[in-house]
């Protein structure tokens, strides 16, 4: 008698923009190859730097709506103005697999993915220090030419 076929682990990381979530799953990506990066879906358009299919599936906003329509998404959600969401085909096969698949989400994404797969794994990181985060946040609205940055556009 054989043991049934192992499924992978999910794991969520979730975090504040310029916590430094980023910088840590792909410090964990390059430790641990095997492990899947779920690359989100958005319908905002490529910032410069970006590239399809890297670091987001862009589509235009009714390609998501059809999406979501059809029940396409694990989660989405409204982040920033924009929508990201997780595909469903990015996750699920993966998983059935044996792969453990690594979504680098928000908190909003995070939440849902934890009502619907409460076995996941989920790991909220926390920024250094308001101070840190806000240094943080101020020079990314810089580097993109975002006027939030001088125009106080950082919450508090």
């Amino acid at each position: 008698m054989s043991d049934p076929p192992k499924t992978g682990t999910l794991f969520v990381v979730a975090a504040p923009s310029g916590a430094g979530k980023s910088t840590l799953v792909n410090a964990l990506l390059a430790r641990e190859p095997g492990m899947v990066l779920s690359i989100s879906y958005t319908d905002r358009a490529p910032r410069p730097n970006e590239s399809d299919g890297r670091h987001y599936h862009f589509v235009a906003p009714e390609t998501f709506d059809a999406m979501a329509a059809r029940g396409d998404f694990y989660e989405y959600a409204v982040v920033h103005g924009d929508r990201k969401g997780t595909a469903r085909t990015a996750v699920e096969p993966v998983l059935a697999g044996g792969r453990d698949v690594l979504l680098e989400i928000d908190w909003q994404g995070a939440r849902l993915v934890r009502k619907a797969q409460p076995d996941c794994v989920s790991i909220f990181i926390l920024p250094p220090s308001r101070a840190e985060l806000e240094r943080r946040l101020r020079a990314r609205h810089r580097q993109r030419g975002d006027h939030r940055a001088q125009a106080g556009g950082i919450a508090r």
